[in-house]
């Protein structure tokens, strides 16, 4: 398992960094499967892995950003996500799954006749409602276009490497779910709580 620092304290969504075991989800903000699995998440696994849970201390759990760019908007809120990532990494969970809740507004349709600036300025709009108003003025801030012509943002760096992780581990769609660094292709975004439970039951081994 790795995680480039600047992201360490907000992308292990749910265990303790030093688990054994790892348990890693490659999700798209515009993905609908991605957000059915957002739930088993929420209800199922974070309790599992937090203090006090069937598994705590055993497994860790990792948010992988998957850009697919096949969907315009599929960089920007990735960028959201990153940045949110970067200002407020306790409250990155929190705005996923309202992203993923609000995810239809950021299709390709709903989209396809915004700018990137303003499709930026819905976001630190959700910022604002999910986390605070004074947080969606650094959000802002790290998704202000730099100087140079074609220089990115401030989180473009981040993405890069979260784009550069799943090429070079070959995932192509999500969800795709890693445990201890092999795809699980048994995993489901339909999977519930007997599913994962029967899986964690069989796979967790400290």
């Amino acid at each position: 398992m790795a995680l480039q620092p600047s992201l360490q304290n907000a992308l292990v969504i749910a265990g303790k960094y030093d688990a054994p075991h790892t348990l890693e989800i490659f999700l798209d903000y515009v993905c609908p499967f991605s957000a059915k699995i957002s739930l088993a998440i929420d209800s199922v696994l974070r309790p599992l892995f937090a203090p006090g849970g069937k598994y705590d201390g055993k497994v860790k759990l990792i948010f992988r950003n998957q850009v697919q760019p096949w969907h315009g908007s599929s960089t920007f809120v990735h960028e959201a996500g990153i940045a949110v990532a970067r200002i407020a990494p306790e409250d990155f969970w929190k705005f996923s799954l309202a992203l993923f809740k609000r995810q239809g507004e950021y299709f390709d349709i709903p989209t396809s006749t915004l700018t990137p600036v303003q499709i930026r300025e819905n976001l630190a709009k959700l910022v604002a409602e999910t986390i605070g108003a004074d947080k969606a003025a650094q959000f802002g801030d790290l998704l202000s276009l730099k100087s140079t012509p074609n220089g990115g943002v401030a989180v473009t760096d981040d993405l890069k490497y979260t784009i550069k992780y799943s090429r070079q581990n070959g995932i192509h769609v999500s969800p795709t779910v890693l445990w201890d660094g092999l795809i699980a292709n048994e995993i489901s975004s339909s999977w519930g709580e007997k599913e994962w439970t029967d899986f964690l039951e069989k796979k967790v081994t400290v």
